[in-house]
């Protein structure tokens, strides 16, 4: 039975023990024996020295890139037979969608290693990577997250990857679901922001129709608060927008109307009072 190591990890931050200190050498092990156990020629050593060398002084996200690059360096170089072995040493998809803790953030690293290397076809032997990189994105974001790996191709190939987002609005998975939405947020935190959609956000609107009354809490919180990125460049777009669920809104709805809003409701803009209001809240 193969059985696949993870790092520990608190389940919330802790005042005495940064972040980044989820991406050290345990999590460096650990990684390197889940790879070493579904390919076996993987070079276990050349590994942990490149991603532990000068790791020390860097931060989280970019402790995250600098290990990424690590298996850039060791993992097959097509980029397809790369992720194709990290898929096969994820663990089971997460049952829950809250209380997950920072453990989970072991997998930051697989999704960086693939917004830097799944966009160009010289990684992955003049072929397209695409369909590879989204298959990648699909198994990540249902262990872990793939809302920050997801935004380099919407800046570079905006059509086809909304188009794989919007075939993923039906999915099963809640953190599938969720994924369509937060990663499609024009100023996502901690995340790139994506000048198109800060531009126009109108090409996400049916991604928020199709989701505003989802049966998880989980995915209509990224509903409220994608509305609520759009309420900061063009209030009355997601003000009309809120108007309009407003008027078939069960109490689950009008939930995602008042979170939506709120920012904009607290500065004291006159229409999202009037929303707050009309969707039940003071």
């Amino acid at each position: 039975m193969t059985i696949f190591r993870l790092p520990t990890a608190p389940r919330s931050l802790q005042k005495d023990q940064p972040i980044k200190f989820i991406l050290d050498s345990e999590a460096i092990d650990c990684l390197a024996h889940n790879i070493a156990l579904v390919h076996p020629v993987f070079d276990v050593q050349a590994f942990r020295q490149l991603a532990l060398t000068d790791i020390a002084a860097l931060g989280f996200m970019d402790r995250s890139a600098h290990i990424a690059a690590a298996l850039k360096a060791t993992l097959p170089a097509k980029f397809a037979d790369a992720t194709e072995v990290l898929i096969n040493t994820l663990t089971p998809p997460n049952a829950h969608t809250e209380r997950l803790g920072l453990g989970v953030f072991f997998y930051l690293p697989h999704t960086r290693f693939v917004a830097e290397y799944g966009r160009d076809h010289k990684h992955n032997a003049g072929e397209d990577p695409f369909d590879a990189a989204m298959r990648a994105q699909y198994e990540l974001t249902r262990r872990f997250t793939a809302e920050f790996s997801i935004r380099p191709f919407l800046m570079h190939d905006f059509e086809r990857t909304l188009k794989q987002l919007m075939q993923w609005l039906d999915d099963p998975d809640p953190h599938v679901r969720r994924l369509c939405s937060e990663g499609t947020r024009s100023r996502l935190p901690w995340g790139a922001r994506i000048p198109q959609l800060i531009k126009d956000p109108t090409p996400t609107l049916p991604i928020l129709d199709a989701l505003k009354s989802d049966p998880s809490l989980y995915v209509r919180r990224s509903v409220a608060n994608h509305v609520g990125d759009i309420a900061k460049d063009h209030p009355e777009l997601a003000f009309d927008l809120c108007d309009r669920w407003l008027s078939h809104a069960d109490k689950e709805l009008k939930w995602v109307i008042r979170h939506a809003v709120r920012h904009p409701a607290r500065q004291g803009n006159a229409t999202a009072i009037a929303l707050r209001k009309a969707a039940g809240g003071r």
